[in-house]
């Protein structure tokens, strides 16, 4: 008996934990299917308008003096005198006199020139004295015995007043160059500008030759700016053929603000760089040291700086921020439904901010400017409008 409830307890259990397991399951509450919505992603759009572009190139290069001169002694001896602004980014006004060399071997020898011409001189009014006798005597000889021959040059004296007509010219030219070399002692500036370098001081005996300081005229800067071929094509390269600058903005950033100098192209080198393949346009700024507007900051020598070319007049387009692009030309078009489509575009050009469209977009369409990771044609998406 007891041995029969060891054997029926167990079967007893699973046929109540079965029977309670299906009680449980017929008693569940019924499942409700609930259809959810693929959420939208949040995007920007922008309106696709055609706008006049005229087209610009980017440049960057160090402003340069178009006028740069080393100044040289033209006498030998010693420096006596410099000017006050005789120093290193000493500015100086055309004729100001920047040094003087001692004057005293110089002005000896104008007077011993100065002194030739005086005899010079004496020499011609005494020679055109004599011939003027020699020319009375012939004529009264000639009065009294009318065959008498010819006077011969020599009998009017000529030979020697030509000499003494030479013999004065040269003692007068001998006077010019002392002059000359006397006026030298005085260096004066050639224009208006500034000292770069100065290479010699008072005291010091300089030759004929010696360097004594590096000058440049503040009347216009340069720039030399490379452009590339492809960029060559915005530009209207043949306008300076014609003798036509074209306009040029420089900028650079002086103690944390931009600053800019309006400027002109005026020349191109003409010549490909055949290391670099780029074309060197030159760009001048007048006044670049504000000389005449003190209150505007000066574009000083060595400042690189950043250009924008004024260029060619490429009618009206579609401007595309260049990060709405995916793959670099491919454009993804919002309609009206609020769902995406990719759209191929004909591109003019692009630059570091947008993407010049001619063709592919018509005027008022919608189109996503937020960037989309892997986005799929028909894809809905919703937007501020």
């Amino acid at each position: 008996m007891h041995r029969n409830w060891k054997i029926a307890l167990p079967l007893i259990f699973i046929v109540a934990s079965i029977a309670a397991a299906s009680a449980m399951f017929g008693a569940r509450p019924e499942t409700q299917h609930v259809p959810v919505e693929t959420p939208t992603l949040l995007v920007q759009v922008a309106i696709a308008e055609r706008q006049p572009v005229t087209f610009t190139v980017q440049s960057q290069g160090s402003v340069t003096p178009r006028t740069e001169t080393t100044i040289v002694a033209e006498a030998s001896g010693r420096i006596v005198e410099v000017s006050d602004a005789f120093v290193s980014g000493g500015s100086f006004a055309e004729g100001d006199v920047l040094i003087r060399i001692d004057p005293r071997n110089y002005e000896s020898a104008l007077l011993k020139a100065q002194a030739n011409v005086a005899r010079a001189l004496t020499q011609l009014a005494t020679e055109s004295a004599l011939a003027g006798y020699a020319e009375d005597d012939w004529q009264r000889l000639r009065q009294s015995d009318p065959r008498t021959a010819p006077a011969s040059e020599l009998a009017l004296r000529k030979p020697q007043l030509q000499q003494a007509i030479a013999e004065l010219q040269f003692a007068e030219a001998e006077q010019k160059d002392a002059e000359d070399d006397l006026d030298r002692t005085t260096i004066r500036a050639p224009y208006t500008g500034i000292v770069r370098d100065k290479v010699a001081d008072v005291g010091q005996y300089v030759n004929v030759g010696s360097e004594l300081a590096r000058t440049f005229a503040v009347d216009f800067a340069e720039v030399r700016l490379p452009i590339t071929q492809q960029d060559l094509r915005y530009l209207d390269i043949l306008k300076l053929r014609l003798g036509e600058p074209f306009d040029v903005v420089l900028s650079a950033e002086l103690g944390g603000t931009v600053y800019r100098w309006p400027g002109k192209i005026t020349r191109s080198e003409r010549v490909f760089d055949t290391t670099s393949r780029v074309l060197y346009l030159v760009a001048q700024v007048e006044d670049p040291y504000a000389l005449g507007s003190p209150a505007t900051i000066p574009l000083l020598m060595g400042t690189f700086v950043s250009a924008e070319i004024v260029g060619q007049e490429a009618g009206e387009l579609f401007l595309i921020p260049r990060h709405a692009l995916e793959r670099g030309n491919t454009l993804w078009v919002v309609d009206q439904e609020g769902r995406i489509y990719p759209r191929e575009l004909n591109i003019v050009r692009r630059d570091a901010d947008f993407v010049y469209i001619a063709e592919g977009l018509d005027e008022g369409e919608r189109y996503c400017v937020t960037p989309i990771d892997q986005p799929l044609p028909g894809m809905k998406v919703r937007f501020d409008a």
